[in-house]
């Protein structure tokens, strides 16, 4: 996932034409004044970078905890280690959420061995899930799933959410929906079919009578999309309970918007994630 992809201002003429001026990356293309936001942190020391991410890992467990994304024992966030590539990072088995800290961590390897960090046991679904999207998905640095409110109610229809708001255009193109549910992910077959699911490029997945799940090139952008993916269920079942006709985005400015809102430094602009 590049950090460098540019966008172009768009504009619209006197007669509603629209035009294009000078490319600008997305912190650019977000900021004035004579600044630019500075983008998502580089570290030349691979440790500090793993530090920085387990800080921004417990943030965004507390932001869940708040805004009441917990549900029991279910529910991950998992962090690939940048010193080990092959192993990566998950909250323990029945802490709650909103007394995590980055020492609570649990490192563990491909097998599931715990292998650093805080030696306790892991949930097998998360080990399952997180596991088989970090081998699937490279690019892929972290990934969030809970058991949500308006994800779980939304994902009873096994239908993508529709591109209805400039929030939803952040979904353009990069979403998945699992139309299956096989139980609790215990074992492999299950954790792979969501993993195929989720594709090759998407970073969002409605996983059809389960909930969603959200994907990043950070810990900060995975976090933000869940939040903003769990609010744009919510906001989809309340436009659906009107029975109204609605109104969609068209094409092009949905695919303006999404460029600008897909960049992972789009999901850094928020505190660590986004809150409200």
């Amino acid at each position: 996932m590049s950090t460098t992809t540019t966008v172009q201002s768009l504009t619209l003429d006197s007669n509603g034409s629209r035009q294009t001026k000078e490319n600008k990356k997305p912190e650019q293309a977000f900021a004035m004044g004579g600044y630019s936001f500075p983008g998502i942190p580089k570290f030349d020391d691979p440790y500090k970078s793993r530090q920085w991410q387990l800080e921004h890992m417990a943030a965004a467990f507390r932001v869940f905890a708040r805004k009441g994304f917990t549900e029991g024992t279910a529910g991950h966030i998992s962090l690939r280690d940048p010193v080990q590539p092959n192993t990566f990072w998950i909250n323990p088995f029945g802490e709650h959420f909103g007394m995590l800290k980055a020492s609570d961590m649990v490192q563990i390897d491909e097998d599931g061995q715990v292998i650093g960090g805080n030696r306790v046991a892991v949930n097998t679904a998360g080990f399952k899930i997180h596991g088989a999207i970090h081998k699937a998905r490279p690019d892929i640095n972290a990934a969030c799933h809970t058991h949500s409110p308006a994800g779980k109610a939304w994902s009873t229809f096994g239908r993508p959410l529709e591109i209805i708001s400039q929030d939803t255009c952040t979904f353009l193109g990069i979403q998945a929906v699992y139309e299956s549910f096989g139980g609790i992910v215990l074992e492999d077959d299950e954790s792979d079919k969501i993993a195929e699911a989720l594709g090759e490029t998407n970073r969002v997945a409605i996983l059809q009578n389960h909930g969603i799940l959200t994907a990043g090139a950070t810990i900060d952008e995975a976090a933000y999309l869940f939040t903003l993916m769990e609010r744009s269920c919510e906001i989809q079942l309340m436009v659906e309970s009107t029975g109204l006709p609605k109104k969609h985005i068209e094409q092009k400015a949905a695919e303006y918007t999404a460029k600008i809102n897909q960049d992972p430094v789009g999901g850094s602009l928020d505190p660590s994630p986004s809150v409200s």
